[in-house]
């Protein structure tokens, strides 16, 4: 019989994530991490997003032949940490803030195998439209900012409100894919050993 090789661990919650990664066909076992995400006194974005990522990937109970993936996704403007909107205020507050502006969105990734744990930060840069007030009041009516950093959801409706983006859109959703596999082939797992991976 041959091996099946190592489970893998998406330490993530985020549907979002989920999907991500059954596209590029692999099978996994998704455990949500409990840590407390609040930015630490004068934490840079990049910073908080490869602490969080670090911090989500240890706080899994995983098999030590396991391998260990996790991300955390924030979007900053002017050095500013833009989590998810505590209401609609808040949501209307954050998009009237990136109307016809450039913001980064960070993510931090992290993968953990064989007591080691290794990161990485990707950085894209988003532009958007013109937000109108009442382009605003419709999208936050839909709910969708209300649990999305930054207020907005690329993959959704809220991609109206996108005008352009430079590097990987992937990253926008929540997971740099192109970056992830880099990160896990030099971990010691390329794809093709992880697509053979047992279910979680």
């Amino acid at each position: 019989m041959s091996d099946p090789g190592p489970r893998l661990v998406l330490a993530s919650g985020s549907p979002r994530r989920r999907q991500l990664l059954e596209t590029i066909g692999l099978r996994f076992a998704a455990i949500p991490p409990d840590i407390d995400e609040t930015p630490r006194p004068d934490e840079d974005p990049q910073g908080y997003v490869e602490r969080l990522a670090r911090e989500k990937a240890g706080a899994v109970t995983a098999a030590t032949d396991d391998v260990v993936v996790a991300a955390d996704t924030t979007v900053a403007f002017a050095g500013q940490i833009l989590g998810k909107p505590i209401d609609a205020a808040d949501a209307r507050r954050m998009l009237l803030l990136l109307s016809d502006q450039t913001h980064d969105v960070h993510t931090g990734v992290a993968v953990r195998t064989a007591g080691r744990t290794t990161t990485r930060v990707v950085t894209t840069f988003v532009t958007m439209v013109t937000i109108s007030e009442a382009d605003i009041a419709w999208y936050v009516g839909t709910g969708e900012p209300l649990d999305k950093a930054g207020a907005y959801a690329l993959q959704g409706a809220g991609g109206l409100l996108v005008r352009s983006v430079e590097g990987s859109s992937s990253n926008v959703v929540g997971l740099p894919l192109a970056e992830l596999a880099e990160l896990l082939a030099s971990a010691g797992w390329p794809l093709d050993h992880l697509r053979n991976a047992p279910p979680g």
